[in-house]
């Protein structure tokens, strides 16, 4: 898989705007009302149009019934399904052969034990996201917290192909989280706000060059591969 740079929770044009001027691979869209990051469908597809074509359009849901599921995808039309709660392999499954559309499934990290779904949950999904897990309160949101996890665990993983590294990221740290997990996809949202749901372009920006040049980074041969060569 290539390298792929995912915004999510995008409100508004510019923040879109800054996200595909920049280059980001996937736009993301929340429908979770309990999100600051939650659009209506009215305005969501509206973004998504001005984005077909540019980027990969994700539409993110939580525990969705399918009468949700169809209503999303007729006003978003997404590449991706992010789905983003207790979804079990089964009812993944089941959305990915009704629908006919790719997903993408969250998985919670909180330390090693929590690798095993990812197993679970391959053969029934094209991408996982590996998140923080939340913290078990009230408020805690599914995603988009803002909290990281131990990126060794995932670093450990003989298997790393399809994962996609979320939680916590910003334009500071995601160069050393992509040298340190090898992952070969990144996702934000939290990371690139100035206010929770509020998106800032320029933080948008610097977080897709900061990716980018990590990947490019590690994609280079190192200087003593190169001597071997000469």
């Amino acid at each position: 898989m290539n390298s792929e740079i995912k915004i999510c929770g995008l409100r508004d044009a510019p923040a879109l705007d800054a996200a595909l001027d920049a280059g980001t691979d996937m736009v993301g869209f929340v429908q979770f009302p309990k999100s600051p990051r939650h659009i209506a469908l009215d305005m969501a597809g509206p973004l998504s149009r001005r984005a077909a074509g540019k980027a990969l359009r994700v539409a993110l849901a939580v525990d969705p019934d399918d009468a949700t599921l169809e209503a999303i995808l007729a006003a978003i039309d997404p590449e991706f399904l992010q789905l983003h709660g207790r979804e079990t392999p089964q009812r993944v499954a089941a959305i990915r052969h009704r629908f006919g559309v790719k997903v993408m499934k969250a998985i919670g990290i909180a330390d090693a034990t929590d690798l095993a779904q990812i197993g679970a949950y391959r053969a029934c999904c094209d991408r996982i996201l590996v998140d923080a897990k939340p913290p078990a309160t009230p408020e805690a949101l599914p995603g988009g917290n803002g909290l990281t996890f131990d990126w060794r665990l995932i670093a450990g993983l003989d298997d790393r192909a399809g994962l996609m590294l979320s939680g916590g990221l910003n334009p500071a740290n995601v160069g050393n989280a992509i040298a340190l997990t090898g992952v070969d996809a990144v996702d934000v949202s939290s990371g690139v706000e100035r206010a929770p749901g509020e998106k800032d372009p320029q933080r948008i920006t610097q977080f897709i060059e900061a990716a980018r040049a990590a990947f490019r980074q590690r994609a280079a041969p190192s200087a003593n591969e190169k001597a071997k060569s000469a």
